[in-house]
């Protein structure tokens, strides 16, 4: 683990690049995340890093990797409910002896560290709220995006909430991103089959609204994508988009 890491020396790590897009970081601020970068730890594909119920130890910032609030139902089926992307923060709550709302699960191998304390850092402390406020945000958007949006909707509308939120990390540009799930993980997000999925994703390609290559996404042209599906970017700062 410090091997990935000490190989970000000399530029900024996605996830404090992310926070940064959220609020000017004080010195104390990036001090305080470079601290916690030391005590990284990464997780396997499909493990628990909060389970339904149960306590939560500690906050956990995301670095590497993707994870996803996930709601199993006992047949079998399952919710993906929310992402977790590097940058993110997983298990934020303000409560003594808080317990987990739903289980929180690796989607790929996931390396995370424990969230600093922001208490005495203003400007981190911040930066937390913004993200908190975003989540909620990135759920309010799922929620409509399941209950009102089509196949081919639902599908654009997530893409380009992924390309949002990588760009702010610096993980995406130009359209381009690195997408960590499969067919099978977008179906348990969107509420559709992966045979559904395949045959909108084959028809897009067709139409030339994107290119996916391997784990490679490239949306042709995001702005016009955007306006087709009526898709508006989570804004909940003025200062932040």
């Amino acid at each position: 683990m410090a091997t990935s890491l000490s190989r970000l020396r000399g530029v900024v790590h996605p996830a404090i690049k992310r926070l940064q897009s959220l609020s000017p970081l004080e010195p104390a601020a990036i001090a305080a995340l470079e601290m916690a970068l030391g005590s990284a730890q990464r997780f396997p594909a499909r493990r628990e890093l909060f389970s339904e119920g149960r306590p939560i130890g500690s906050a956990l910032l995301v670095l590497e990797g993707w994870a996803a609030r996930v709601r199993q139902l006992p047949d079998g089926r399952r919710q993906l409910i929310s992402f977790g992307l590097p940058g993110d923060i997983l298990g934020l709550y303000q409560l003594e002896e808080a317990l987990a709302s739903t289980t929180v699960a690796a989607l790929t191998s996931v390396t995370v560290c424990p969230l600093p304390d922001g208490t005495h850092i203003p400007t981190l402390a911040q930066a937390y709220a913004v993200s908190r406020a975003l989540d909620e945000a990135y759920l309010m958007a799922q929620v409509t995006r399941i209950g009102r949006l089509n196949a081919h909707e639902r599908i654009i509308d997530l893409l380009l909430e992924f390309y949002e939120r990588l760009s702010m990390s610096g993980l995406a540009a130009d359209g381009r991103y690195h997408i960590a799930l499969t067919q099978e993980a977008i179906s348990d997000a969107l509420g559709l089959t992966s045979v559904h999925i395949n045959r909108t994703l084959q028809s897009m390609r067709a139409a030339g609204e994107l290119t996916w290559t391997g784990r490679e996404v490239v949306l042709h042209d995001p702005i016009s994508l955007a306006s087709t599906v009526g898709h508006v970017p989570a804004r909940v700062c003025a200062r932040v988009g």
